[in-house]
Formats: structure tokens, sequence, C-alpha cells
């Protein structure tokens, strides 16, 4: 893909983006049925380079999802399977003893954690120790193995998934931690019309393998291109609202989020929903982000890092609806 600079031919640009786009859903649609919403907005997540934590009961194809995006963007995917006693050295790497030319020297052999995307299946499961050195190359984009610190090749992504209604034997990531993920996407079951699909294209012999569309580099192409989305002043205004009224000390504040929430949402969720605002656009092949993208997107960006009050979990009220009633006053 020859992209055009910005300053030549912008119209040209964004449709050019917009087609690659459609190829990537086009192919990915060929294997995953529905969830289009959800595909959407990992896309979305990958033009940010940001990680994403996904929420689902088992058997939503969650790993499949990810799995086939790495090959229709021509990415290099590992999937690690996250138990109690997985250590940091078992995704990282580790140093071995082994005999060269030189003599024997202690010779790096990478682990999973060298790819371009990352699934890391029921990332709950594991101790906080693997799950801080999982977070560290998230943020860092480099991990740090016998004192050296080796950098991880872009484009690097980490889906996480987590099981929402198993709780015995996990361990639950800090909201420290849960702010480090761009994004947190729920994965619902399939309507009837939807499974029947799903039942004929894989309870048969022949597997779909869906076309390469895209390499790493130019996604990268694709992910400087964010930066570029007009986001006028109005939208800014109206995202900086919307997260200061998450904190119940916060100047924009109503009943409602006193009562419900005890920690709103930081300054890092203002930079990813504007950030994905601009994403999003790009996507749909429009010229600048707008308050609709703001409003597609705000559950996603917020619902991980809103922290509901004692009255909220005894009403049933969860961060979703907090989100919904802040939504009402978005304009």
């Amino acid at each position: 893909m020859n992209t055009p600079t910005p300053a030549s031919q912008p119209s040209q640009q964004w449709e050019t983006v917009q087609t690659e786009i459609k190829r990537i859903k086009e192919n990915l649609g060929q294997v995953i049925v529905g969830q289009d919403q959800v595909v959407e907005r990992m896309l979305v997540a990958l033009l940010c380079k940001g990680h994403c934590l996904i929420e689902g009961v088992p058997g939503l194809a969650k790993t499949l999802l990810v799995s086939t995006l790495g090959q229709v963007l021509g990415l290099s995917f590992r999937r690690i399977q996250f138990t109690p006693d997985l250590m940091p050295s078992d995704i990282l790497g580790s140093e071995i003893l082994q005999d060269t030319p030189e003599g024997r020297r202690f010779v790096f052999l990478q682990g999973p954690l060298f790819a371009n995307l990352i699934l890391a299946d029921e990332i709950n499961r594991t101790p906080p120790k693997t799950q801080s050195a999982l977070l560290e190359a998230m943020q860092e984009k480099q991990v740090t193995v016998a004192g050296k610190s080796l950098v991880l090749e872009e484009p690097f992504v980490v889906f996480a998934t987590q099981n929402p209604i198993e709780h015995e034997g996990t361990y639950p990531l800090p909201e420290a931690q849960l702010d480090r993920f761009f994004f947190n996407l729920t994965v619902d079951y399939p309507d009837i019309d939807e499974e029947k699909e799903v039942i004929r294209r894989t309870v048969k012999r022949e597997k779909i393998t869906p076309e390469t569309v895209l390499t790493g580099a130019q996604l990268l192409e694709l992910q400087n291109l964010v930066y570029d989305v007009p986001l006028p002043e109005h939208v800014l205004d109206a995202i900086l609202g919307l997260v200061n009224a998450t904190r119940p000390k916060g100047d924009r504040a109503d009943d409602y989020v006193r009562k419900y929430v005890a920690w709103g949402a930081g300054p890092r969720a203002s930079q990813c929903l504007t950030l994905a605002a601009r994403a999003l656009a790009l996507a749909r092949g429009r010229h600048g982000a707008s308050i609709e993208e703001v409003r597609d997107l705000a559950h996603p960006v917020l619902r991980h890092r809103i922290i509901p009050s004692y009255h909220a979990t005894g009403e049933g009220i969860g961060a979703d609806k907090i989100i919904d009633h802040l939504l009402q006053n978005l304009d």
C-alpha cells in the first residue's frame, strides 16, 4: 500500500485507508460470524497501538478472532495460556548455557512474547509476578531478562481475555494495571441466525483460510495516519467533559456520579478516547472525529476505569449503566 502524505492528497489518503479496512473486515467475515462491533473496535485498538482486555464466556471464538486478525494482517501471532504455575520466564524467555564456536556461553532463547500479536488467554489465572512481566512489556514495549533490556518489535499489541463468570482460583488485575488496557471489550452470545451460520461454516471437513491483506510495515503506516485525523475543539471539550464527569469530585460530576462512583477515570482515559475517536473516524472514511465516535467508544474506554461505589454494587449498577447515564448529557 503506497500511502500518500497528508499534505498532498488527503481525500485519496482517507479513501485508501477505508478500502484497506473494508478488505480486512471482509476477510475476517469469512471466518468470524457477526461480532461486527467487536471487530471494528479491535481494529481501532490496532490502529491506536492499544491493548485490549476481552471479556466473554468460553466458546465465543475469542481466540479464533484474534488469530484470524493476525493472519489477515500478516502479523506473527502467539497464544499464551495463563495458568497458576506460569512463570515470567515462560513468556519472556530465558538464557541457557550452550556450546558455541567461541566456547560455552549463555544464549537467550526468546519466549512467546516476542511476536506482533499476543493472545494472553485468561490473564487473571496467573499470579501477579507473571501478570506484571506481561504488563511491563505492554507499557514499555520491552522486556528485561538477566538485567538486559530487549526491545519488542513493532507492531506489538496484546489481547488479553477474562472469563467474567468464573472467579475461583483467579488473580484479579489491580486497577492500575487495568488502566494500561486501551479498551475493555465484551463479547456476547450470537443470535440464532448467527449461530446457525457458525455451525454451517465449522461443522464440515473444509476449513476457510482468509487472505493476508496487509503486512506489519503497512499496519505501521496506518497507525501513523491516525495522528493526522482532525479533532475539532468542541469534540475535545466533549471528551474532557465526559471524563471529568466520571470523577465524584470533578467539576462536571452530578449527584448520580457522587452516589454511585467511588473512583473515576484518570487522564489516560482522555488520551485513549481522543486517539480512539480519530482512529474510528479514519476507519469509517471520515475526514475528522465527531461526537458520534466519542459516543460509540465511551464504553470500551471507560468501563474498566470507573470503580462503582458500595451503593452501586448493592443496587446492581455497574460501570456500563453509569456510562449510559453520562452519555445522556454528552453534546
